[in-house]
């Protein structure tokens, strides 16, 4: 392991690496005296987490996790996982047209797919329910307590898939004490937020309690469309919802209800043209779209949406039983609605030679699960837990996909553009192909699971779980060839399939519009970690960890048997990691390190292909892929009020053996090539201050992330060029810091940057904060 992890660590990751290490050396002897004259009295907070679904300190779990608190994300600004990369550089977030198919990459590796047959790599947790798509878990962040990424492959104890890491959410529970906080932020270009909680005890004795939150929050965007003259502002949104929780705590057992309901109204996200589509079609356009990533202009006739309704329901009792165990069990229901429109052709109209594309797609996801876990008294020697999981999904996709295409037109040459637009009153030159699909799969997920853990002394322990995991999946695919919708006739264009969905006799399909199937596999992974505690302050260990990540079908709109009927196989990982963990100086600093070297086999990616000229997706089991790094995590108190912190992670992620062309049997080109969205470098430096000055305090936080170069697609396309992000905030408060105003910027370098880059610029994702913003938050607590 350590000949091929300094194998894949370039010279300048070294480097950036001996210098953390020397600028954290250099800081300590100050740090010792320091602590020596205040007797140790000034100790940075021990951080809780349940990365192993118990409560511990950070510092003793043997996993790579990292942990984000309520006041992390408040200082930062951050209100969804679309921006968690900035505090932790090891996730990557890969933005798409709509929820569904945006996706979280970790430590280089995760599913980017359109199918609704796919499941990712990366999970998301929250309070204890597994979510069945990652489009779930990009909502608004309520009441949360703190956000733990778990690196690398977790399939021991989290269920259901896990092969590259893991995000858990965990919400703040009731309050025995009445309290209530209400929120109003303003930033720039008219986006508002609104927040209101309160929590408290619903019985005379405390033993019951519970919290409510609503919010509400608009937002303009930052792209602007000149179709017609409208110049209206859009990828924005509009976002509202409202939690409940109860908790009730009794004789031998505790018990947590929590009930939400989410809805967004997103004109998002809108692609932007940042490259020269010749000189006619940049014509059409009429705005210079030669500007690349600094391009916040569209000219589309249909605007781009994303609609979300999101609720659940989850239930979780923890009973004392057997004297000194705990058995909980965890249940869960949630459903997911989201729809797509979605403009295709980027232009504001159909003309001779380019066809418009207009896409719509619905997707429903109902989602059951429970877990029943019994905990051994953790404080032993010897302690342990096993359980139990159950888990389905029903998923639904209806998906239209309308063309309007002509190859001459009645109509005359546009003298502004040179263009000639197509006449869609002439159903002779103009065509209008059209189709429909409907994809229904559900997924069953059983599994039992088991990890203990043992101290053989003070200082060496040792860590062996195993999880047995039986999937079944199944699909029924509908689409019949593509019609003219005006006159009824078979028609094909951009996007659009002249084959049924089950595919032509002639090529082995069943000729007719429908194509389904089923697979199941079962699977054994576990890890086994040894760690080795010299003394109090420090923690080595060394893990090796097998992942797995169940099968899946490539079901999407223009789905054809044979081909996409072939069942694409499970992604299993094997993960080899050795860590630090430790606490210096009288717990004035922390450092944490870890070195990892992952191979994943059966990798399942998304490469884009053209059909009938347009970009369409295709999910294969790509073959072998590996990601090898390390990461590094400090952070020290210099002086009472005053934290500083930084991360650190580099990931060389590379396709090994991608599958030869199953029709040639050749070599695949990509062999050697980097990951999508897996940026080798990325790294983040922060400061917190905190001082009282008599009449109240004052607040300073800031931020700045790295993210080194890195690419859209497999086979290196869609290059995105490095960025840095300068966010900082100013606040004061009262005394008891019940009121405060805080003043934020964003982007104070004013550094532009691309989340997605799709056929050479023609299509470029542009982030909110790609430009600099400024705002204000007033919170009052009572």
């Amino acid at each position: 392991m350590k000949s091929a992890i300094e194998s894949g660590i370039g010279a300048g990751a070294l480097r950036l690496l001996t210098v953390s290490g020397l600028a954290l050396a250099l800081a300590c002897p100050a740090l010792a005296q320091a602590t020596d004259a205040n007797d140790g009295a000034l100790t940075l907070e021990q951080v809780v987490v349940t990365a192993q679904k118990v409560e511990q300190n950070l510092q003793d779990v043997p996993i790579s996790v990292s942990s984000v608190s309520a006041a992390d994300l408040e200082a930062a600004a951050t209100v969804n996982l679309e921006n968690i990369g900035d505090l932790i550089p090891s996730v990557t977030f890969r933005k798409g047209t709509t929820n569904a198919n945006s996706a979280l990459v970790m430590r280089g590796v995760g599913t980017i797919s359109f199918s609704i047959a796919a499941e990712p790599s990366v999970s998301t947790v929250v309070d204890g329910i597994v979510l069945s798509r990652s489009g779930q878990s990009f909502i608004d962040l309520v009441d949360v307590e703190r956000i733990e990424a778990l690196r690398g492959p977790q399939g021991t104890l989290f269920g259901k898939n896990a092969s590259a890491g893991l995000i858990n959410i965990v919400s703040k529970g009731g309050s025995t004490t009445p309290e209530g906080e209400a929120r109003a932020e303003f930033f720039e270009g008219n986006e508002t937020r609104f927040r209101g909680s309160y929590a408290g005890p619903l019985s005379a004795d405390g033993s019951l309690t519970g919290r409510i939150t609503g919010f509400v929050g608009t937002y303009d965007g930052n792209i602007t469309n000149v179709f017609a003259g409208r110049n209206e502002k859009i990828n924005g949104y509009d976002h509202r919802g409202v939690r409940g929780l109860i908790d009730w705590q009794g004789t031998g057992m505790n018990f947590r209800l929590i009930a939400d309901h989410f809805e967004a109204d997103d004109d998002c996200c809108a692609e932007v043209t940042g490259v020269s589509r010749g000189a006619v079609l940049d014509a059409e356009l009429g705005f210079n779209n030669r500007l690349g990533e600094n391009t916040r202009t569209v000219n589309h006739n249909l605007v781009t949406e994303s609609i979300d309704t999101q609720q659940s329901l989850t239930a979780q009792a923890d009973f004392d039983v057997l004297t000194d165990h705990t058995l909980t069990v965890v249940a869960g229901i949630r459903r997911w609605e989201n729809t797509e429109i979605r403009e295709g052709d980027f232009l504001p109209r159909a003309i001779v030679g380019t066809a418009e594309l207009h896409d719509v797609g619905f997707v429903e996801t109902d989602q059951y699960s429970i877990e029943a876990r019994l905990a051994s008294d953790q404080s032993k020697a010897m302690r342990y837990q096993v359980g139990g999981f159950l888990w389905r999904s029903e998923n639904g996709q209806d998906f239209t996909r309308d063309v309007i295409a002509c190859s001459s037109s009645t109509l005359p040459v546009d003298p502004r553009t040179g263009a000639t637009p197509c006449n869609t009153a002439d159903t002779v030159a103009t065509s209008f192909p059209s189709a429909t699909s409907r994809s229904d799969v559900e997924v069953d997920n059983f599994a039992v699971f088991g990890q203990a853990d043992y101290d053989l002394n003070e200082q060496f322990s040792l860590s062996f779980g195993l999880r047995y995991t039986n999937d079944e999946l199944s699909y029924t695919h509908t689409r019949a060839p593509g019609r003219n919708r005006i006159t009824g006739a078979p028609a094909t264009g951009p996007g659009v399939s002249g084959n049924p969905a089950g595919g032509t006799i002639g090529s082995g399909g069943n000729g007719t519009n429908t194509s389904s199937g089923d697979t199941s596999t079962s699977n054994i992974s576990g890890k086994a970690v040894v760690t080795y505690t010299p003394n109090d302050d420090v923690l080595l260990y060394g893990s090796y960890t097998r992942g797995y990540k169940g099968p899946a079908f490539n079901v999407f709109f223009n789905y054809t048997a044979p081909t996409n009927a072939v069942p694409i196989d499970e992604e299993t990982s094997d993960s080899f990691e050795l860590g630090v963990k430790s606490r210096l100086f009288n717990d004035r600093v922390q450092l944490n390190a870890s070195l990892f070297d992952v191979t994943y086999d059966g990798f399942q990616a998304n490469n884009f292909v053209l059909l009938n000229g347009a970009v369409i997706t295709n999910l294969t089991n790509a073959g072998t892929v590996n990601s090898q790094g390390f990461e590094l995590e400090g952070q020290a108190l210099l002086m009472e009020g005053l934290t500083v912190r930084s991360s650190i992670a580099y990931a060389d992620a590379k396709v090994e053996k991608f599958n030869p062309n199953p029709l040639t049997n050749a070599p695949d080109a990509r062999n050697g090539t980097k990951l999508p969205l897996a940026p080798e470098l990325s790294y983040n430096l922060g400061a917190d201050y905190e001082r009282s000055l008599g009449w109240g305090k004052i607040y300073f936080n800031t931020l700045y992330s790295y993210t080194d170069e890195q690419f859209s697609d497999l086979g290196e396309g869609g290059p995105l060029d490095s960025y840095g992000i300068l966010n900082a905030s100013v606040g004061v408060s009262d005394p008891d810091d019940k009121y405060r105003l805080t003043f934020l910027a964003r982007n104070i370098n004013d550094e532009s940057y691309v989340l997605l880059n799709t056929s050479n610029g023609q299509r470029l994702h542009i982030p909110r904060d790609t430009d600099r913003y400024y705002g204000v938050s007033l919170r009052a607590r009572f």
